[in-house]
């Protein structure tokens, strides 16, 4: 009975140390509803994360940079989002560090586009170019819209003080402004604006990647998080193993923009569309560039970096070294 009850006392006891341990493989990462993030739901969906010891929860946001404040505050362990300002001044104060590409702009894989009222269509507003002066909505100031457009203004010569920006802090009030025709042009991710333009209530115009390619995407951690550096290489793991997939399988398909629909593709396809609401019909004509090695433009990002310094939305006195962690980067 003495070896029955010390038994059971030791089972007891390791109860609590299994689930301590099995803790601190959780983590949550903070994501958006896009296609830009499509080998974080092909990771989850298809096991990846599960059988590189994880047990991940997705946390959805509605813009970019509630992302990055959510990863500082430890309300999520990794933030997989567009840069933003925000992101950078967060990073530049030491409380986040970059640890992976994501999502590029680039010709040929439709993602951020530049779209005009019906109002303003027909009042001459039919390209890139013709934007400025033009009141253009943007989720945030210093946003990858926000970017964007300035990267298009010194390609074509205009001044960006010459647009009326309008924040209007979220994806879906940005569509509600331009069908709305509150404003003149938005620039919004094509599973956001698709249905808006098919529906006859904006014109498209074109898309930043054609126009101004550059590393719109990244993975990142605070510094407590990075502190356990098996999680952070448990979830890197993972995430190469799903860019590659996402790479080989979707992107090697991508004809005129559109990734071909077949039998290697739409399982991959149906997961994409799971997680961002759309049908996989829609999902064929967004998916974002994603480098096959999840390798980050460590050059752009210090384009980046000064364009956002220059225009006074990030702070000065840092550069592409003191926010990444090159132990994890890969740079490109």
């Amino acid at each position: 009975m003495k070896m029955f009850a010390r038994l059971a006392l030791a089972s007891l006891l390791a109860i609590p140390a299994c689930g301590t341990a099995r803790a601190d493989d959780k983590a949550r990462i903070g994501v958006l509803r896009l296609s830009s993030s499509a080998p974080v739901f092909i990771a989850h969906d298809k096991g990846y994360f599960r059988e590189a010891g994880l047990d991940i929860e997705l946390k959805f946001f509605d813009a970019a940079q509630p992302i990055a404040v959510a990863t500082t505050s430890g309300d999520v362990e990794f933030g997989i989002t567009a840069f933003t300002a925000g992101l950078y001044n967060l990073a530049g104060k030491g409380t986040l560090k970059v640890i992976g590409g994501m999502s590029r702009e680039k010709a040929g894989y439709p993602l951020i586009g530049y779209f005009a009222s019906n109002n303003a269509y027909a009042a001459g507003l039919k390209t890139p170019k013709d934007l400025a002066g033009k009141r253009i909505a943007v989720t945030q100031v210093g946003s990858s819209f926000h970017y964007s457009l300035g990267l298009l203004a010194d390609k074509y010569g205009f001044k960006l003080a010459e647009v009326k920006i309008m924040p209007l802090q979220s994806l879906s009030n940005a569509a509600a402004a331009l069908k709305g025709e509150t404003v003149d042009a938005a620039l919004l991710p094509i599973s956001t604006a698709r249905a808006l333009v098919d529906s006859g209530g904006a014109k498209f115009l074109g898309w930043v990647g054609d126009e101004t390619p550059w590393q719109l995407g990244a993975v990142f951690a605070s510094p407590k998080t990075l502190a356990n550096k098996p999680l952070v290489t448990k979830l890197l793991a993972a995430l190469a193993r799903a860019d590659r997939e996402y790479h080989d399988v979707i992107l090697a398909s991508v004809k005129d923009g559109k990734a071909d629909i077949n039998d290697k593709t739409k399982p991959l396809l149906e997961i994409i569309a799971k997680f961002t609401n759309l049908p996989v019909e829609q999902v064929v004509g967004n998916c974002a560039y994603i480098d096959p090695e999840g390798k980050l433009d460590v050059k752009n990002v210090g384009n980046q970096i000064e364009w956002l310094q220059e225009q006074g939305f990030v702070d000065k006195g840092f550069s592409p070294d003191a926010i990444i962690a090159k132990e994890y980067v890969k740079a490109d």
